[in-house]
């Protein structure tokens, strides 16, 4: 049986040379507290992570953008590190299947928590470099984050479309949006996906993105540009 150590090295096309550390980055602290064993649970690691994951994307975005100023590197590095960001990269990686947990967090959904994958993405960050220095950690961050660093308009669609979408339905007494997956396509480490909003029957618009998350937030995205308000105007 593959274990969830070398589920994360399929993934990640990476041997770990001390298996200690991916462990202890998938360990979620109540399967320690469940189940005992040593080597301890990701928060450490998470600690350091944070750290090489500030210092590679300020790299990744120095190189990038050369005429940029401090406020602005530091503001687009910032939404990269954001929880949400990083929770929609953890997908994008599908580790959230490989995290050990105890019983009761995988009972309430543990996998699919934002504040849990985007923990253990920076442990896993902080697992690399100790395992192989910043090469390691920075090839990671470029596969997660180069596309996203070169067009920052695209990480607008972590901010909450379809809660804005659906106060905008609220307020004009529409019904709510239904989401339907109509396509699902690419190979396990590179999906893509794409997203119908209907509203009532019809077909307001469409969204696609490299996770379910990232392709429904387009989707809402795409209907407040076109659902017009109150007074006429676009919302």
């Amino acid at each position: 049986m593959i274990t969830n150590v070398q589920q994360l090295e399929q993934l990640l096309a990476y041997t770990f040379n001390d298996q200690r550390l991916p462990a202890q980055a998938l360990t979620h602290p109540s399967y320690l507290h469940e189940m005992g064993g040593e080597g301890g649970d990701y928060q450490r690691l998470e600690f350091l992570g944070d750290a090489v994951l500030g210092l590679l994307l300020a790299e990744l975005l120095y190189e990038k953008y050369p005429d940029w100023d401090e406020g602005e590197l530091s503001q687009l590095r910032s939404r990269l590190a954001g929880q949400d960001v990083l929770a929609d990269r953890a997908r994008l990686l599908g580790i959230g299947g490989c995290i050990r947990f105890g019983r009761g967090e995988r009972q309430t959904a543990g996998r699919e928590k934002d504040s849990i994958l985007a923990d253990v993405l920076e442990a896993l960050l902080a697992a690399l470099y100790r395992d192989a220095g910043l090469e390691a950690a920075r090839a990671l961050v470029v596969r997660l984050f180069d596309e996203l660093a070169a067009a920052p308009q695209n990480i607008q669609l972590a901010r909450d479309s379809k809660s804005a979408l659906q106060e905008y339905l609220s307020s004009h007494n529409r019904s709510a949006p239904e989401y339907r997956l109509t396509e699902e396509s690419g190979p396990a480490h590179d999906r893509l996906f794409v997203f119908q909003l209907v509203i009532d029957g019809t077909l307001i618009s469409c969204g696609q993105g490299k996770s379910k998350k990232i392709a429904q937030q387009a989707a809402a995205a795409a209907a407040l540009d076109v659902l017009p308000s109150a007074d006429g105007q676009r919302v």
